[in-house]
């Protein structure tokens, strides 16, 4: 069954004069699906390629700068410091800092910490500097990050507004191969947020945009040590 015949049956139930009523036709229109996606083949591959975790995080690295993502590495020990130097080098005044974010990430940064506050407006948040944030996970082969509203993560538009995005990813614990790993460990009614480097768009003449839809500028943190 094809999506078209799919679209004319449920045309077609729609428009009769059925007697059974508006409940058999929901019934049908499930039946239909379920049946469509049980004859859908599921025999792709899950991932491209055999990798070792360290692998994983190469290609991670290498997609992300592809996109135009500035990428750096460090343990825990070293991501204060790290952090420290990359809002010093942005000339960040201040920086947003979403509940349950590791207090000693900041450690070191003179930086002013911005609590993420509900009544925020846009204005007060495009007068940010920066915003640190870790993640849900990252996937590898498409050099994505994943935000889901979790702590440390904040809500969706404080990733969106500050032009200045640092995002903390622990590898390995944090970083799958590909998107049909990502998604069972995803819960799909959270505020799924998805990034592949700092927002861009291109008009008719292919001039590239960047900083439209989001910071102008991602940074990504790999940061080496199992969660603690």
């Amino acid at each position: 069954m094809s999506s078209r015949d799919r679209i004319l049956g449920r045309i077609r139930r729609a428009t009769a004069d059925a007697a059974a009523g508006p409940a058999a036709d929901l019934a049908a229109d499930l039946a239909a699906d379920l049946a469509l996606d049980a004859a859908v083949p599921r025999d792709y591959l899950r991932v491209h390629g055999a990798r070792t975790p360290a692998g994983t995080a190469d290609l991670l690295a290498a997609n992300l700068a592809e996109y135009r993502a500035k990428v750096h590495r460090t343990d825990e020990g070293g991501l204060a410091p790290l952090l420290a130097r990359l809002l010093a080098e942005r000339g960040a005044q201040t920086v947003l800092v979403p509940a349950g974010l590791p207090p000693h990430w900041l450690r070191g940064s003179r930086a002013q910490a911005v609590p993420d506050r509900a009544d925020s407006t846009p204005y007060e948040l495009d007068a940010v500097d920066s915003v640190v944030t870790g993640c849900a996970l990252a996937i590898a082969e498409t050099g994505t990050i994943v935000l889901d509203g979790g702590p440390g993560q904040g809500r969706r538009r404080i990733t969106l507004i500050p032009d200045h995005h640092v995002c903390v990813v622990r590898v390995p614990d944090q970083v799958v191969d590909s998107v049909p790993q990502a998604l069972p460990l995803l819960t799909p009614t959270r505020p799924l947020t998805w990034i592949s480097g700092p927002s861009a768009t291109s008009d008719i003449e292919l001039d590239r945009v960047e900083g439209v839809h989001g910071p102008r500028t991602l940074e990504v943190i790999l940061m080496s040590g199992p969660a603690q």
